[in-house]
């Protein structure tokens, strides 16, 4: 259903601080060209948490306006609070959106139980397929394999975003959810050995910098050639290692703007990044040939 290289898509501003639609729509048509096997927008590297309800409807229409269902648009559509995220599912589902990406709800510590009664009401409220998004490093909360399997039993929780950098969890949720259940990383540096446990591809930061060559990466895992994948990893790895010294997407806009694509401007409280990581940054996009 939903494999390979998925940007975690970036929402670009302009210089007054409004979402800039145009080069949003820009960015979706580069992705389809350069190979990208689906879009994420408005989850955390879209910088959901700083836009309003309106911008987060507006960009997620335009994304799937956009894409015109070349590729599909997972949409962000988590909250902590319940009820909010079934407004947002609903809208996601309104506009055309293939999925959801629902994340377990932060900073409120639902117990197993709580993520299964919220998940199930989410599943409900709408015909949309939903990938779970399981981070306990930003929600403070694990999902683990056992509720998962509980959760999959549900004709519409189709997979995972895994973001728990734990490789053995593949293996897990394998035998929690079966074979068939959609495992995404949502951790690059660790998608190799992710796919290699029975991974099926990524939601990725990276890939909004690199889309193609993180495309060939996945591409080359899914049919087995490791050796080719390999390669790829060790021309990637600076690169996964950089966007990340300071929070992922800021890094992911100062690549773009390298690449004359996207502004680097970011909403408070984020910050642009220092001088040493944009130098950092430099060092690993010319190591990957994406700049002289």
């Amino acid at each position: 259903m939903f494999k390979g290289s998925i940007p975690a898509l970036v929402t670009p501003f302009k210089k007054d601080g409004t979402v800039d639609f145009d080069t949003l729509k820009k960015l979706v048509e580069w992705h389809v060209a350069e190979g990208s096997n689906g879009l994420v927008p408005v989850g955390t590297t879209g910088e959901s948490p700083t836009l309003s309800h309106e911008e987060h409807g507006q960009v997620i229409a335009a994304v799937v306006e956009a894409a015109a269902g070349r590729i599909p648009v997972i949409a962000g559509a988590g909250s902590n609070a319940t009820d909010e995220g079934i407004g947002l599912i609903r809208h996601a589902e309104a506009v055309g959106a293939d999925a959801a990406l629902v994340v377990t709800p932060y900073y409120n510590k639902p117990t197993q139980r709580g993520l299964i009664a919220h998940f199930t009401a989410m599943h409900d409220a709408s015909s949309l397929p939903i990938v779970i998004y399981n981070i306990p490093g930003r929600s403070v909360v694990d999902m683990t394999p056992e509720t998962m399997g509980e959760l999959a039993k549900l004709p519409r929780i189709v997979g995972v975003k895994d973001a728990t950098g734990k490789i053995e969890r593949v293996s897990q949720q394998r035998a929690a959810c079966g074979a068939e259940f959609v495992q995404l990383s949502g951790e690059d540096a660790t998608a190799l050995g992710f796919n290699a446990h029975g991974g099926v591809g990524c939601i990725s930061v990276t890939a909004n910098v690199a889309p193609r060559l993180c495309a060939e990466f996945q591409a080359a895992t899914l049919a087995g050639d490791y050796a080719k994948a390999l390669a790829y990893q060790d021309r990637l790895m600076p690169l996964h290692e950089a966007i990340f010294i300071e929070p992922g997407l800021v890094g992911a806009k100062y690549g773009l703007s390298k690449l004359g694509l996207c502004a680097e401007d970011v909403r408070l409280p984020l910050t642009g990044l220092l001088d040493s990581t944009k130098a950092r940054m430099d060092a690993a996009m010319r190591h990957a040939g994406l700049i002289d």
